[in-house]
């Protein structure tokens, strides 16, 4: 089963930018994704994109149908993010993404800017979609 990171979900509304497709597939895929990401989508649509708010409600449902039931935030997944982000150096949010991965059984995390090919707790493997 596969997960995504935030920067996939964001490079699929970049209808410019030529890793919007492969992102849209993935997508569209019926990946798994964390409220997390739901959460910084929200943050770089708005800031960095320039979503009005309407814009990042509809973006949000777009998102809901191709990856539905996002994994909660719960206090353990943060318990085993905070480990993960002290065992591997990963930053916190991108460890809450991991620990969140884990929790729902994943196998591969999706992710442009995580360490391509590494393995988290011997069965989760990252794995960079837009590498040739």
């Amino acid at each position: 089963m596969a997960f995504l990171d935030t920067n996939i979900v964001v490079y699929a509304f970049l209808l410019d930018d030529p890793r919007a497709r492969r992102a849209q597939a993935l997508l569209d895929g019926r990946a798994r994704m964390s409220v997390q990401s739901l959460n910084e989508f929200a943050l770089v649509a708005r800031r960095k994109l320039g979503f009005d708010w309407p814009a990042i409600h509809e973006a949000l449902d777009d998102i809901a149908i191709g990856a539905p039931a996002p994994i909660p935030l719960t206090f353990d997944i943060h318990r085993v993010g905070l480990a993960i982000a002290e065992q591997h150096g990963f930053r916190i949010y991108d460890a809450l993404i991991i620990a969140a991965a884990l929790a729902d059984g994943a196998d591969t995390l999706w992710s442009e800017d995580m360490q391509h090919g590494m393995v988290v707790a011997s069965r989760l493997t990252i794995r960079n979609p837009f590498r040739a």
